[in-house]
């Protein structure tokens, strides 16, 4: 028999406005703030006034085993610490408008249609309210808290401030509008008039009357609804418009056991704000609560193991959304210092790899295995062997571009394979034994937006490139800030007018990191030329400019002879060696000899756009 998870009723407006007010309705605490400007409110009080639908609230049940950490809805002040009996997972906006607007003895804070901060209060026309042929709309007013409306030099033009004023203008403040006296008040001061007693009575029963028999439709989901759950219903049926980060949804759920999750974050975050972790300055707090989520579930996993579960029946090793929704506080404060040490010790290896600069980071996703495995691994990471493997797992990830899309699957794999490879596994990770780089990938690489185009940049920095033109290794330009980039070796300008393909010497191939400086001395000129600029540029001899290009893995001669073909051709058997060996196996040569450049890169394409191999290789 299916469980009842939850049930609908219609709930009187007057009686939820009164559980809110009493704090036995409260909001949890990863709902934003209020926000609707007043128009929207006068609006609102109209539909309800008309009796038209305005949509459902969605309840959760308190006293569960999910705890939120909740507070009341603005305005409302409940007495004491009110335990809720509901939180408001569905309807924020409206029951606050509702209740600021018609139950609240202070005036409304809302926003203009500007989105600028105003206070005041709501009143309604009478005369215009019973009008047929008037919009219900326009019959309600905003004034200012004064209630007095005046022009721009500060002249009253309407006074609503007292109580006879208010009986004579015949306006009527909607915080009334569940009180008696302010009609008893009217009828006396109008002395009981026919005409004013019939503009009453009217104006009770069309307009009054539909807020006292106003029923909300109400969803109430129930106190066993699991926290999953109730975070998935209320992003679907939350119209807020923003989606809510797992982050959010663990800090109001944790500060239901005084821990605040933004400031601990915060904490984690200063402990890499020095130079030397620069690498990390993008790292989110979600990423962070993934790799604490990793190492949480690979221990839940080894304790199973160790108990003799069944394989199939082992927890499984994950960060998705899901498996970070359920990471308990306990869990959160036991394995976050150890993903603070493992993120500073990315950083540190990163470095090693040549890899200084967000801008040219292959993959920031790789930076949440990466920290995890140093963190699980501990010492076990820090020998030779050690960071030799973890170097060709990374660069396997990068050159075989497995970290582009959904990754959190990869990350399930490689934290086990890796610890455990690290640890003395003859079984090769998943991730370096699926890596595949073909040679003619390089001839496709032309922007920062592909993972191995920055890897090939970190490998020509590790090779020991400097600039042509200062001899300063290019790892110094960077850390100093001298507007280090990619920059062609045969330039564009040169290329254009020698009849050379753009999809050709715009390739990687034909790139080098170099300083600003240089490339403007570079200019557009043939490498012929521009080399003796360099050396005079430099005061230095040629040959001294000969021995820095060759720290680029290129061809000074074949770039003193301005041949672009055969300088290409050597350069990308060259990239391709260095690729080979940071990776640990073999590139894929699918190059044909004798096809020219911009052919291979045409058939390379073809079998990128259609993802089938390459017709013309054998």
């Amino acid at each position: 028999m299916a469980t009842e998870t939850f049930s609908i009723d219609k709930r009187p407006l007057q009686g939820l406005l009164g559980q809110v007010e009493a704090g036995k309705i409260q909001l949890p605490e990863f709902q934003r703030g209020w926000v609707w400007p007043w128009p929207n409110i006068a609006s609102l009080l109209a539909s309800v006034s008309l009796n038209y639908p305005i949509g459902t609230v969605m309840l959760l049940q308190g006293g569960g085993d999910v705890r939120f950490k909740y507070r009341p809805i603005e305005g409302a002040a409940p007495g004491g610490q009110v335990q809720p009996e509901s939180l408001i997972l569905d309807g924020q906006q409206r029951l606050t408008s509702l209740f600021q607007s018609l139950a609240m003895n202070s005036p409304v804070e809302t926003q203009d249609e500007r989105k600028r901060r105003v206070r005041g209060w709501f009143y309604v026309d009478m005369v215009k309210a019973i009008d047929e042929n008037e919009d219900r709309e326009e019959a309600i007013r905003f004034i200012p808290p004064s209630r007095k409306v005046v022009n721009f030099r500060g002249e009253i033009l309407e006074d609503y401030s007292t109580r006879e004023l208010e009986y004579q203008h015949r306006v009527f403040p909607l915080g009334c509008l569940f009180d008696n006296s302010w009609g008893d008040g009217f009828a006396r001061h109008c002395n009981f008039a026919p005409d004013a007693m019939e503009l009453w009575y009217r104006f009770r029963d069309s307009f009054i009357k539909s807020f006292d028999l106003y029923h909300f439709p109400v969803i109430e989901l129930g106190k066993g609804t699991p926290r999953q759950a109730v975070c998935q219903v209320f992003e679907k049926v939350n119209t807020g418009g923003v989606t809510l980060t797992v982050f959010e949804l663990l800090t109001a759920t944790y500060a239901a056991d005084e821990f605040d999750l933004r400031r601990h974050w915060h904490e984690c975050r200063a402990a890499w704000e020095a130079p030397e972790y620069a690498i990390l300055k993008d790292v989110s707090n979600t990423d962070f609560l993934q790799a604490v989520t990793l190492l949480a579930t690979a221990e839940r996993r080894r304790r199973e193991e160790e108990a003799g579960t069944d394989e199939e029946r082992l927890p499984r090793i994950g960060c998705k959304r899901k498996e970070m929704l359920v990471l308990g506080l306990e869990d959160y404060k036991r394995y976050a210092p150890d993903v603070v040490a493992g993120f500073k010790a990315a950083a540190k290896f990163l470095r090693q790899q040549f890899v200084f600069d967000t801008r040219f980071l292959p993959y920031g996703t790789q930076l949440i295995p990466l920290a995890a495995i140093f963190a699980l691994a501990g010492k076990d990471a820090e020998t030779a062997g050690a960071q030799e493997k973890l170097a060709r797992w990374y660069w396997c990830g990068v050159f075989g571009e497995l970290y582009g899309g959904t990754t959190e699957t990869r990350f399930n794999l490689d934290l086990p394979d890796v610890v455990d490879w690290i640890r003395g596994s003859t079984q090769e990770p998943r991730t370096v034994t699926q890596a595949q780089f073909a040679a003619s990938r390089l001839l496709t690489l032309r922007t920062r937006q592909s993972a191995a185009y920055k890897g090939i940049y970190a490998l020509l920095l590790k090779a020991g490139a400097t600039d042509w033109r200062t001899g300063e290794k290019a790892e110094v330009s960077v850390y100093f800030d001298e507007a280090m980039d990619i920059h062609h070796i045969f330039p564009q300008a040169w290329c254009q007018k020698n009849g050379h393909e753009r999809s050709v010497y715009n390739s990687i191939v034909n790139k080098a990191p170099l300083t600003a400086r240089t490339n403007r001395i570079i200019g557009g000129h043939a490498p012929s030329d521009y080399l003796q600029r360099l050396a005079k540029a430099a005061e230095t001899s040629p040959e001294s400019v000969e021995r820095r290009i060759r720290t680029h893995l290129a061809d000074p001669g074949l770039m003193r002879a301005d041949d672009f073909d055969a300088f290409f051709e050597r350069r990308r058997r060259v990239l391709q060696e260095h690729i080979s060996v940071a990776m640990g196996k073999p590139v894929v040569d699918d190059h044909i000899p004798g096809q020219r450049p911009g052919e291979a890169i045409q058939a390379a394409e073809n079998e990128l756009q259609n993802g089938v191999p390459n017709p013309a290789a054998p």
